[in-house]
C-alpha cells in the first residue's frame, strides 16, 4: 500500500485518539458539579452528557475546527513530512492529556493541542509555518495563533466574572425561596447539564474535526479545506466515547476541591459555562473547558463567601494550565526526535 496513504490513516487514527483523550479527559468537567450536587446519579449523567455531546458536533457548526485547521501553514512542504508533523503534534497533545488525567490535575486539552502542534512545527520546519497573526492584528483582524490564544485567555476571565453576576442575579431571585427550591434547582440542571454537554460537544470536537480535515487536505484526499460530514460524525462519536469512559479522577477537584457546590452552584456554573463555550463555538474560537468549568465555580464562591474558595488549589491548576502549552510541545518535540531517528522524515 501507499506510504503517505497509511501515514494518513495512522494520523486519522491518532486524531480520533485525541478526540477520544479530549472526551475521556474533559468528562468530569462536564459532571463533577451535577454529580457534587448530586442532581443525578453518575449513569444518568452519562446518558444525558453522551446524547447531547454526540449532538454538538453535528449540529455546532465548523466555525472552531476552520480557526484550528488554519493556524498552521505547511502549504510547500511534502505531504509525508506535514503528516509526520501533525502526528507528532498529537503525541504530544495525548500524552499530555493522559498524564495531567493520571494525576487528577485539570489541565487543557485546547492548550495541549496549541503546545504539541506548535513545538513539531517549529522543531521540523520553522516557525514560519505558524500562523502567528501579528501582521493581521495590526490591521484588525484576529485570526491565528493570536486568536486561538486571546480565546483561551479570555475565556476564563469570562467564565469567572459570568459565574459571579449570574450567582448573585439567582441569589437575589431565590432569596425568599425555602429549602424545597433544591428539589427544582436539581431538576432544572437536567437542562442546563445538557446545555453545556452540548457547547463541549460544538466547540472540543471541532478542534479534532478542524485537525482531521487538515490532515485529508495535506495528503491530497480533498481539494480544498471543507469539513466532510463523515469527519463530524466520527469525531462526535470519539469523543462522545471519551465522555462515556469518563475521567473522573478530576470530578473531587472540580466538584469539592475549589468550593462547595450545592445545587444552587451547580446550575449556575452549567449555564455560565454552556453559555461561554456555545458564545465561543458560533465565534469559531477554541476554548478550554476545563478553564471556564473551574472559573465559574471560582466566580460563584467568590461572589458569595470569598474566604471559602480555596485558591491556592486555584493556583496550583493555573500553574498546570501556564505549563501545559511548552510541556506538550516539548513532547511533541521528543516524538518528532524519535520518529526521525528510527524512521527517519522526508525533508
Amino acid at each position: 500500500m501507499d506510504v503517505l496513504f497509511l501515514l494518513a490513516l495512522a494520523t486519522v487514527i491518532v486524531v480520533l485518539l485525541f478526540d477520544y483523550t479530549n472526551g475521556f479527559h474533559d468528562a468530569a468537567n462536564i459532571v463533577a458539579t451535577v454529580i457534587a450536587s448530586r442532581a443525578m446519579t453518575p449513569v444518568q449523567a452519562v446518558i444525558v452528557v453522551g446524547f447531547f455531546e454526540f449532538l454538538g458536533p453535528l449540529l455546532g457548526g465548523t466555525a472552531v475546527a476552520n480557526t484550528i485547521g488554519k493556524f498552521v501553514s505547511l502549504d510547500g512542504v511534502v505531504p509525508l513530512l506535514s503528516l509526520s508533523i501533525l502526528l507528532c503534534g498529537l503525541i504530544g497533545a495525548i500524552v499530555w492529556n493522559l498524564a495531567t488525567w493520571y494525576f487528577g490535575i485539570p489541565s487543557s486539552s485546547s492548550h495541549a493541542l496549541v503546545g504539541g502542534l506548535i513545538g513539531a512545527i517549529v522543531v521540523s520546519v520553522g516557525s514560519d509555518h505558524v500562523v502567528w497573526g501579528f501582521r493581521e492584528l495590526a490591521d484588525g483582524h484576529l485570526t491565528g495563533i493570536i486568536k486561538v490564544l486571546a480565546a483561551l485567555v479570555l475565556s476564563p476571565l469570562i467564565g469567572f466574572w459570568a459565574g459571579f453576576l449570574i450567582h448573585r442575579l439567582m441569589n437575589a431571585l431565590l432569596r425568599s425561596a425555602s429549602t424545597a427550591a433544591n428539589t427544582r434547582l436539581r431538576y432544572a440542571q437536567f437542562f442546563t447539564a445538557a446545555g453545556l454537554a452540548f457547547s463541549h460537544g460544538a466547540n472540543d470536537a471541532q478542534k479534532s474535526m478542524g485537525i482531521l480535515t487538515l490532515v485529508l487536505l495535506l495528503g491530497g484526499f480533498i481539494p480544498s479545506f471543507e469539513v466532510p460530514f463523515w469527519v463530524m460524525l466520527a469525531c462526535a462519536s470519539a469523543i462522545t466515547l471519551g465522555i462515556i469512559s469518563g475521567g473522573w479522577r478530576i470530578v473531587r477537584t472540580l466538584g469539592f476541591a475549589i468550593y462547595r457546590v450545592r445545587p444552587i452552584h451547580a446550575l449556575d456554573s452549567q449555564l455560565t459555562s454552556a453559555l461561554v463555550i456555545m458564545g465561543a463555538s458560533l465565534a469559531g474560537a477554541p476554548v478550554s473547558t476545563t478553564h471556564v468549568v473551574a472559573t465559574s465555580i471560582m466566580g460563584i464562591g467568590a461572589s458569595e463567601r470569598p474566604r471559602a474558595v480555596r485558591w491556592a488549589k486555584a493556583k496550583d491548576i493555573a500553574t498546570t494550565w501556564v505549563i501545559t502549552i511548552p510541556g506538550a510541545a516539548l513532547v511533541a518535540i521528543q516524538a518528532y526526535a524519535l520518529l526521525h531517528l528510527f524512521i527517519g522524515v522526508p525533508s
